[in-house]
């Protein structure tokens, strides 16, 4: 059997492992979130920009109360486990098969792991804050200045890691290649972690940001393949693998939300494997349906500030077309192939690159 088989063979089979591992243990974090009701005590009712909410109220009213938070818990908690049992048992068993799945590695996984494990229990924090009504932002939790500096705090620690510790400070410029861009990489590794949180918006409907980001990762599991870097192509894959799981409970009508546990988690450590990959210019091809989320909620706000005017009936755009009648399994599905459709074309540039 060659390398190349074998290393398909690791990835398909951590994936598998992750997603049969995650679904096995939902039932107990099911019960466990239902017992201690944790979830909203009360549907969110003002916007960011402090107006009352009316649209978005009115489409989610019932759904926000009585579905738990904190299903984001079954990603990043499966992840870690998943991957440190396969580190033990290559230490207990090295000559056999099991030194062959570990995946944990200083060069490629340890910065991921770190942000993902870091990340997801800050935003564990900011769901418990939300559940129990605690905060001044909108619906409760941490406060939009308190989220941005955890988000400039992440993405700067893991950028100095980078430059300092790996020693990268170059960045692929199509048609120009890899450039040094020296210090400039410390905050432009900043600003792109922040891009990729306030793409957590997406997370509004019934698996919609689970599809999303599986289409995302599984892109990046092509990209850091073809890159030789198996162990970030497996985690990535255990990414996919635990987003499977968690779409096999979210979709309509969802037992859990994934919440900040989860979305958080998953945005910061989307912009270190762009890096990892050094894929960042095609990033916004691959995760497109993020822009365009971001994007849409962005022209509202300055929209209602210059104009006094909506340019959609509700923001995020997926509430829009919601309001406008599509049901939300329509929405949801249509993001989907979308999804899937960015992450080839993003992927396909990569490689051709």
């Amino acid at each position: 059997m060659t390398d190349i088989e074998l290393n398909v063979i690791k990835i398909f089979t951590i994936f598998t492992l992750a997603c049969g591992f995650a679904i096995l243990w939902t039932p107990l974090l099911t019960n466990f979130l239902y017992k201690r009701k944790l979830w909203k005590k009360s549907a969110r009712q003002k916007a960011i920009t402090g107006e009352d909410a009316v649209v978005f109220s009115s489409l989610h009213k019932e759904k926000e109360v009585g579905t738990p938070r904190l299903g984001g818990l079954l990603i990043w908690v499966t992840i870690l486990i998943i991957i440190f049992l396969l580190f033990l048992l290559s230490l207990i068993f090295p000559e056999t098969v099991f030194a062959q799945f570990n995946f944990l590695s200083r060069s490629q996984t340890w910065l991921p792991l770190f942000t993902l494990a870091a990340a997801s229990i800050l935003g564990l924090v900011d769901d418990l804050l939300q559940i129990y009504g605690r905060g001044k932002y909108v619906g409760g939790g941490l406060s939009l200045k308190k989220r941005i500096f955890v988000v400039v705090l992440i993405g700067f620690i893991a950028s100095i890691w980078f430059y300092q510790k790996l020693g990268w400070d170059v960045v692929y410029i199509p048609f120009l290649g890899d450039v040094s861009i020296r210090l400039w990489y410390i905050p432009l590794f900043v600003i792109v972690t922040l891009a990729c949180w306030a793409g957590g918006v997406i997370d509004g409907l019934d698996g919609l940001a689970g599809g999303t980001f599986a289409s995302i990762f599984g892109a990046f599991t092509v990209i850091a393949f073809s890159q030789g870097k198996i162990d970030l192509a497996a985690f990535c894959a255990a990414i996919c693998g635990t987003l499977f799981a968690f779409l096999w409970f979210n979709i309509p009508p969802a037992r859990f939300y994934m919440g900040e546990t989860g979305m958080l988690g998953l945005t910061t450590v989307l912009a270190v494997v762009s890096f990892l990959t050094n894929s960042v210019y095609v990033l916004p091809i691959i995760a497109g349906l993020l822009v365009v989320e971001v994007a849409s909620a962005l022209l509202q706000i300055f929209s209602k500030k210059l104009r006094k005017k909506k340019i959609f009936l509700s923001t995020p755009i997926h509430h829009h077309f919601e309001a406008i009648g599509w049901p939300a399994c329509k929405v949801t599905m249509r993001f989907w192939i979308v999804g899937v459709v960015l992450a080839i074309v993003g992927v396909s540039i990569k490689l051709l690159g």
